[in-house]
Parts: C-alpha cells; structure tokens; sequence
C-alpha cells in the first residue's frame, strides 16, 4: 500500500499533493513498470481521504501518461523513458517560481496569480467537484467513434448534437421550450456579445444593472457602444429608469441578481416585458437580454421561472453559460435568438466560424444527453448546500453573528454579508489579503461571498479568521 503524508494546511490541493507524490516515486522508479495501484477506494481509506480526491489523481496521471488502466483490473504504472543525459522524463514540469523573472532576452514572465487559502471573490470550480473520471471517459469514446464527424467543421451556431442536447435540457430543468436551430454555441461572452451586436446594431444604447456585471459594461464599451448604467431597487433593474434615459437595449440577471443576490419578482418581470414591447414612445425595437448564468443553483424551493418563458412577444434574448455548472475554464456558452432575428443571422452572420472546438463540443452534448450534467448538478447543488450551511452556522454561530447582516442566501453560489465594523473597507481587505483570503465590498461594508472554489474544509477557518481581523 502506499502511504504518503498530505496536508490539508498546504495551499496545494490534496489531489496535486498526492499526483505529485505518485509521479515522483514513477519517475524515480520506486514503482516498478506495470506494478498495480491499490483501487481508489482503498488508497482513499488508508489516507484517510475522499474517493473523489483519489480520483481525480489518477485521472491526472493518466492524462499524462504515467500509469494506464486495464479494464476491470484497474491502474498500472507505466514505463517512463528517461530522456538522453539527465534523469527527468520528457515531460515539463510546471515552473515553481510565481515571481517575475527576466529571461536571456530581457523580457519579464508574467507574474503568477496569488494563491489563496480561500478566495471569495472567485467563480472558479472547486477541482473536487468537476467529474473528471466522467469527462475523461466521454474523451476517449468520442475519439474512437466520432473520427470522421472530428474532422467537419462546426456550423457556425454550433454542432446540432449539443444545440439539441441543451434544448432538451431548456426543456425539461427551466421550462423553456426552444428550437435547437434558435441557438448559438460560443466561447463565452466575449464571442457572443460581437455577434449580437452585429446583428442588432451599433446605433442601439445599451443599459446594465448597476451594480451589476462589469464584464459586460467593459465588454460593451470595447465593442464602440454606447452604454447606460441604470440603477436597481429591492426588485432588480428600474423600469421607469430605462425609459428616462432611451435605453434600446438592457441586459439583466433576473433569476440572481448580479452581485447583490436579488431574484427579481413577477411584477417587476412583467413591467420589464411591457417596457420592452411598447413602441409607442420609442421608435426603435426593444429587447431584454436574460442572463441565467446561475440559475441551476436555487438551494431552496423550485427554481425561478425564466423571463424568456414568459416572452410571448419575441423579446427577450437569453444567455447561459456552463462556466458556473462545470468549470470557469469550460468556455462554452450559448444564447437563444427569437425567430426573426435567428433568421436575420443566418442570412447575415453564419459565415462566422464557431469558436468552440468539434471535439469539445461533442463532448458536451454527448455529457449532457446521457444524463451526466443532471447528475453532476444534483452533486454540485448538495455540495454548494452544505458549503452554504457550514458559512451561515459558523457565521451566526461566532463572533460576527452580532456584526453581520446576510442577505439573498436563497440562490446561486454567492450571498451577501454586511459587517458593522470600524475599521474601512480597504483596512479589512488588506488585513485578510496578508492572511491568504481575499474578499471584495460591492459598497460600504457590504461583501460579496462566493464559496464555489473554496473547498468545504476550509471555510470555517477562513471565517473564524476574518471574525479575529475585525475584532484586533
């Protein structure tokens, strides 16, 4: 049995300690060529860690090509060639150093990114989380039996096998019902907003929540539009507001509020239809651009109707992302076009080439029509749960519980908490930031906490450390 010392004070993830333990002892040859390695369950027991984390080790290891495995006889280790004159194997190791250095042509390295022992600002996915076992499986099948559909080109909206597979999922988890030829796969926001832009025009005034999402108001304004920042209310985006300021075009986050948590109601939705199809007052057409992005994560009650499912006008534009599901490193993203205007792109815009790969794209339809997305949101919903459990208990149950206001902790993977403290904003971000956690104020002594990458473990320590820095 291998036994191997980990730590979970380390600000390396349990899976990375132990893959670079295995990998060492292979290329160290202190496991043998073709040797087996225990079964995941019980290296897992003998650690005293979890499968998951056992898993994902080795499905590292096999990416990379350290041990193979043999079908219902489990994981070997492969023979690793030395290469010629030094005692490394051919692969490159990453580089240690996270600080800039200059190389023989005088030019620096970027600066690595700061490594938190809790970030929670972050959308990142937990690596625990992710199905890698699954998505590995789903690669290797995809290579031997899709080769020739591998080799054609991607329609510009996206492959019809993935499109279909998240129309049947619109379908059956939000209760939207579209056409799979309605919809545009691309590599996240940045390829989706130029293309609707396009489409729509570059005359239009565009309007964001504010606060709200800056990516997009950044996104906007590179893109040469012009943009409105309209203020929210408790209910979300201000209707009356649109109107003032001759907004064409609004882009919202109705199922949880962007950063401030807020589901907005129905008569506020349907205020924001009515604005959208009253031309009486505006000459041009008016649209309503939904973001759902995280709308798989209502932790309580039934999820949130979308606005698009309500749309009974064609106005309203819906967007989603598998970047919050899956991974923030998984760009793939989608938006559904009403029909006249699903029309006007394919005269006007097909001849764009889709910016997501063949492969992954066949990938994900394949993940998601055999029923493995559903089964990794039931996990991520429970796990989220329980992560959004330990940080309401330990908040309310120590010193901030007389110091804190928790808001919008319904929905999604973020809520909000405001502190009645002394010290600033800037003093307390500071003094967190020395203690390896970063944490940000949307507005004054109001934070926004989201926990999707910070592993469970970790938050009660991470909030009893920021309860001790407010009361220093």
């Amino acid at each position: 049995m291998l036994s191997y010392s980990l730590s979970e004070k380390s600000k390396t993830p349990l899976y990375e300690q132990l893959y670079q333990l295995i990998r060492d002892d292979i290329l160290e040859k202190r496991l043998e060529a073709d040797s087996i390695l225990p079964s995941k369950r019980s290296l897992a027991e003998h650690l005293s860690i979890s499968v998951m984390t056992v898993e994902n080790t080795y499905n590292q290891l096999l990416s990379e090509g350290y041990i193979y495995s043999k079908p219902r006889r489990g994981y070997f280790v492969s023979e690793v060639i030395e290469y010629p004159g030094t005692k490394q194997s051919m692969c490159i190791q990453p580089a240690k150093d996270t600080h800039k250095k200059k190389t023989e042509t005088g030019i620096s390295n970027e600066k690595m990114p700061a490594v938190y022992y809790a970030d929670f600002t972050s959308n990142a996915t937990d690596p625990a989380s992710f199905p890698f076992a699954t998505w590995a499986k789903i690669h290797r099948q995809i290579l031997s039996e899709e080769q020739s559909k591998l080799m054609n080109n991607s329609p510009s909206n996206g492959i019809y096998e993935l499109r279909e597979a998240i129309s049947d999922y619109l379908k059956a988890f939000r209760g939207i019902h579209v056409n799979p030829d309605n919809i545009i796969v691309g590599a996240g926001t940045e390829t989706i907003y130029p293309l609707l832009i396009q489409l729509l025009g570059y005359d239009k005034l565009y309007g964001t929540e504010d606060p709200g999402y800056e990516k997009i108001y950044k996104t906007l304004i590179s893109n040469g539009i012009k943009v409105e920042k309209i203020p929210i209310d408790e209910q979300g985006i201000i209707p009356s507001k649109l109107e003032e300021k001759g907004i064409d075009i609004v882009h919202i986050t109705p199922s949880h509020h962007f950063p401030t948590g807020i589901t907005m109601p129905v008569n506020r939705r349907y205020q924001l239809l009515n604005w959208a199809y009253d031309n009486d007052k505006h000459s041009n057409v008016r649209y309503i651009i939904e973001d759902d992005y995280d709308s798989e994560f209502r932790l309580t009650g039934l999820p949130i109707p979308s606005l698009l499912s309500t749309d009974k006008n064609e106005r309203v534009i819906y967007m989603n992302t598998f970047s919050k599901s899956l991974a923030s490193t998984i760009r793939i993203s989608y938006m559904v076009l009403p029909n006249h205007l699903m029309k006007e792109y394919y005269e006007r815009l097909s001849f764009y080439s889709c910016p997501v790969s063949t492969f992954e794209q066949l990938t994900l339809a394949r993940f998601i029509s055999e029923g493995y997305y559903e089964k990794h949101i039931n996990r991520m919903r429970t796990s989220s749960k329980k992560k959004r459990d330990i940080l309401l208990k330990t908040i309310k149950s120590g010193p901030l519980a007389d110091l804190s206001e928790i808001r919008e902790e319904q929905s999604g993977l973020h809520f909000l908490i405001k502190l009645n403290i002394s010290k600033s904003d800037e003093e307390l971000i500071q003094l967190c930031e020395e203690k390896r956690i970063k944490i940000a104020a949307v507005s004054p002594h109001s934070f926004m906490v989201n926990y999707s990458s910070i592993p469970l473990e970790r938050i009660e320590k991470a909030v009893n450390t920021i309860a001790s820095l407010i009361e220093d």
